[in-house]
């Protein structure tokens, strides 16, 4: 039987109107006992392009996962990850209206291993890995992987 968590985290904007626009994007995000983040919109929307936005947590959160997830799996099956590198993408559709949504994520993984016999599986694990991944599976629209696995002595 599974079980359910819930996570908490508090966001604080206050007023400060700038000539350019009628509200500040920027804000911050609490979680208890960890550092505050400083968010805004993207640059595309008007927002502080030096903060992060939530485009790119969402990313962020995706590939982040499906890393975790993948790691477990690798461990589970006997297969030594050495490293484990992604250069991960968004696609992100804005309607004339102003609405948009992601449309797909791509994940560029570049895994590293020890052995060679397991190579075929360290590639094939990204499938179960998103089939894992808790936040891949919150999300309305594909993720696609594009592994990349060699062998390191």
């Amino acid at each position: 039987m599974g079980f359910k968590l819930v996570f908490k985290a508090k966001l604080d904007w206050f007023f400060s109107k700038k000539e350019t626009e009628a509200y500040t994007k920027s804000h911050s995000i609490s979680i208890a006992g960890k550092a505050v983040l400083n968010v805004s919109a993207a640059k595309a929307f008007k927002g502080d392009p030096a903060l992060y936005n939530p485009e790119d947590l969402l990313l962020s959160s995706v590939v982040s996962c499906h890393m975790m997830s993948y790691l477990y799996l690798c461990s589970q099956n006997g297969i030594d990850v050495v490293s484990y590198t992604d250069e991960a993408e968004a696609a992100l559709e804005v309607l004339e209206d102003g609405s948009g949504r992601f449309t797909a994520i791509k994940l560029f993984p570049e895994v590293c291993i020890s052995n060679k016999e397991k190579m075929e599986e360290a590639l094939s694990l990204h499938k179960k890995a998103n089939q894992l991944c808790f936040i891949a599976n919150s999300c309305n629209f594909p993720i696609l992987h594009f592994p990349t696995c060699e062998v390191v002595n």
